[in-house]
């Protein structure tokens, strides 16, 4: 597939894989994107999963027809993209890697060998000339790994932007971009919203027409879109106009209490109500939901003096992205000694800009007269 006249596509799709990195389900699989620039010098960016080597040293002796690559462009040292550098170097004694300092660092920690005597190391500014093509290097560390890099071609307009703009699904799934693209991004680079931020800075400098991504697909129209949303997503804004309520339940009437909350927003014309239940819902997809919507609503119950386990992870999940800019409202259940509320807030004593509603719900045991006035007043001060 090519990209542009010069540009071809060698990438592999992924539908063997059940959860990628070891924690994120991926029922549409996945895609490990590599490319060729063939010009006077030729020039392949990244590899592939060790799992489909074979596959990809196929789809690029076939981008070659016959020719042999001057360069192997390394952006990314994750091993979904990098496990065949040392295989590739092998093939063609006569190529040379091009890569930063640290991914070099990293290349001998993986292979044994920092490839010393065929190596290019490129930093902030530099470039390669590949004829008619001249790429630019732009260092792009913690996006999501200290070794990154984007590359920017003048020629075609072309920027491949390692993990950024990255999604979960394979090529061949039809699915909406955004959706997996979210949660993507906030399951994987989520925390490092200040140096997506730079990253996007140094491409506002550039005239970019394609954006070539290292998972997902490669993005040709409206790119205004995609880089607005990941504006958006990096400095923590609110996307769109929403409640979330997530909430863990023992024996039914904590669930009782969200559900009866997300009925009183819905029918007082609350835009989106999305309503999760951390003990059973994909919590990665929760997490996603949270930074979608600007108010959250946390419900669960008092456990061994603490919270729930979901409730606990969910939360943790959200503090070590740096979750900020929202309204959190708390929903407690304790028979005796209730203690969640002061629990989850204390865990997110240290989030930036978080506004706390003033209403708190407590439950003893199940719904009852005044905690469902509560929650009427949770309600209107959330819709307020």
């Amino acid at each position: 597939m090519f990209i542009t006249e010069d540009i071809k596509y060698i990438g592999v799709n992924d539908h063997s894989t059940d959860l990628f990195e070891g924690q994120f389900d991926i029922p549409n699989g996945i895609a490990y994107n590599s490319y060729v620039i063939l010009d006077e010098k030729i020039a392949v960016t990244d590899t592939a999963d060790k799992n489909f080597g074979d596959e990809w040293f196929s789809n690029l002796d076939k981008a070659l027809d016959g020719k042999e690559p001057d360069y192997l462009i390394v952006h990314h040292m994750e091993p979904d993209h990098s496990a065949n550098i040392d295989a590739f170097l092998k093939k063609y004694p006569n190529s040379q890697v091009v890569a930063t300092i640290k991914a070099f660092n990293m290349m001998k920690g993986f292979f044994g060998n920092d490839y010393a005597d065929r190596r290019i190391v490129v930093g902030e500014g530099d470039t390669l000339e590949l004829g008619s093509h001249t790429l630019t290097f732009f260092t792009a560390p913690m996006v999501h790994w200290p070794e990154v890099m984007v590359s920017y071609d003048s020629k075609d307009k072309v920027v491949f932007s390692a993990d950024g703009f990255g999604k979960f699904g394979a090529l061949d799934a039809d699915e909406d971009w955004a959706c997996e693209a979210r949660r993507y991004y906030f399951g994987i680079v989520g925390k490092y919203g200040v140096q997506v931020q730079a990253l996007l800075k140094k491409l506002a400098t550039l005239d970019v027409e394609i954006i070539c991504p290292l998972h997902g697909p490669v993005l040709t129209e409206n790119l205004g879109y995609y880089i607005g949303l990941y504006d958006t997503w990096s400095s923590y804004g609110v996307e769109s106009d929403g409640i979330v309520i997530a909430y863990t339940s023992v024996y039914g009437n904590t669930k009782a209490a969200a559900e009866l909350l997300a009925e009183k927003l819905k029918s007082k014309g609350c835009p989106k109500v999305v309503l999760n239940d951390l003990a059973r819902c994909d919590m990665h997809e929760a997490v996603e939901d949270a930074f979608r919507y600007g108010k959250i609503v946390l419900a669960t119950t008092t456990y061994n003096g603490d919270i729930f386990p979901f409730m606990k992870e969910f939360i943790n999940h959200l503090t070590e992205r740096f979750y900020q800019n929202r309204t959190v409202a708390f929903v407690e259940n304790g028979s005796w000694g209730p203690v969640a509320a002061k629990t989850m807030r204390k865990m997110l004593e240290n989030s930036k800009n978080i506004t706390f509603a003033e209403t708190v719900v407590q439950i003893k045991s199940a719904l009852n007269a005044d905690s469902i006035a509560a929650i009427d007043a949770l309600c209107e001060e959330l819709m307020g």
